[in-house]
Formats: structure tokens, C-alpha cells, sequence
């Protein structure tokens, strides 16, 4: 268990930390900037476009995270089979990923809907029609789905700190007997 999964773990917690920063500094910085401005539909566009220029870039620090998880998942396997508590936080994280995932990309659904929405080239404006919110809707929704990718992410820090003391040899060795326990009680 001295394997060493430096990689991974930068991989995991770079990519971690860049999702939940980035969304936090949009939510705040770039929504609040945006709502100040005299002219909503101008405040709108400016959001639009510094969130579609962070998308890329968010893109990558997901992925980065995920690899690093997988990674991390795959070389702490006996751990989650065999030690007390490792199996339920790592299904904890799973879910709370999964529901990060789901609004950041329902984040970008209803982005997009707006940016077509407040756009000057007519095309664009007349391809939001399409969508069945109306612009308000869409910004409301898009409003407690950006806030809710910094709540999800913050707890997927949480757990990841969580699964950290996990892995203390004290820990382990604990988890490993309770389980153990556990098993030798119902057989």
C-alpha cells in the first residue's frame, strides 16, 4: 500500500480545484459584474462570453479530475472492498460528481439559450426561440445551477479530505478489522 499515486492525485485535486474555483469566480465575479450593468441584455452578453471562454477550460480541469479519480478509484480498490467506510464515501463522491457533471452541463445548456437569447446577429436570436424556456426562466434556472456546481464541487473536497484520513495506516488497519468484524457477526 506504499504505492505512490502522485500523478493521480494532482491530476484529481488540480482539476477538483479549478472546477470549483472557476464556477465560484463566474457565480460571484462575472454574474455580479453582469447584473450591475445599466443595459441587462449588454450585461448578459458579457457573462455569456466570459462564461463561454471559461468552457474549455473548465472542460479540461473536469477531465483532469476525472482521470485522476479513475486512477485513484482503480489503485485504492482492496481499500474500498475491504476497509469500513471507504466503499460508502466513495460512493458518496460518485454521486456528487455525477450531480456536478449534470449542472455544469444544464449550466452550459441554459448559457447557451441565453447567449442566443441577447445576441445582436439575428440568426443566433432567432435559434433561441427554439428552446422551450422563455429568457427569464433560462436565467433563473441557469442561476441556481451555476451556484449549485460550487456547492457540489466544494463537497467533493469535503469527501476527498475525508477519504485523505481514510488512508492513515491507523486508519486502515481499524477500517480493515471492523469490516472484518462486521463480517464474522452476520456469518
Amino acid at each position: 500500500m506504499s504505492e505512490r499515486n502522485t500523478l493521480a492525485r494532482s491530476l484529481h485535486d488540480l482539476g477538483m480545484g479549478a472546477w470549483f474555483g472557476g464556477s465560484l469566480m463566474g457565480a460571484v465575479g462575472l454574474n455580479g459584474v453582469a447584473r450591475e450593468w445599466e443595459d441587462a441584455a449588454t450585461g448578459d452578453r458579457i457573462a455569456s462570453i466570459g462564461w463561454a471562454k471559461w468552457t474549455p477550460v473548465n472542460g479540461l480541469a473536469i477531465a483532469a479530475h476525472l482521470a485522476g479519480a479513475v486512477s485513484l478509484l482503480a489503485s485504492n480498490m482492496y481499500r474500498v472492498e475491504h476497509q469500513r467506510g471507504v466503499g460508502a464515501s466513495s460512493a458518496i463522491k460518485t454521486v456528487l460528481t455525477g450531480a456536478a457533471l449534470a449542472a455544469t452541463a444544464y449550466s452550459r445548456v441554459m448559457g447557451k439559450k441565453l447567449e442566443m437569447a441577447t445576441s445582436s446577429d439575428p440568426e443566433k436570436s432567432a435559434g433561441a426561440q427554439h428552446h422551450p424556456a422563455s429568457t427569464e426562466d433560462a436565467e433563473r434556472q441557469l442561476r441556481w445551477a451555476q451556484w449549485s456546481i460550487p456547492v457540489l464541487t466544494g463537497a467533493l473536497t469535503v469527501v476527498s479530505a475525508l477519504q485523505g484520513e481514510q488512508q492513515k495506516p491507523v486508519e486502515q488497519k481499524a477500517g480493515m478489522l471492523r469490516k472484518a468484524a462486521d463480517r464474522l457477526n452476520m456469518g
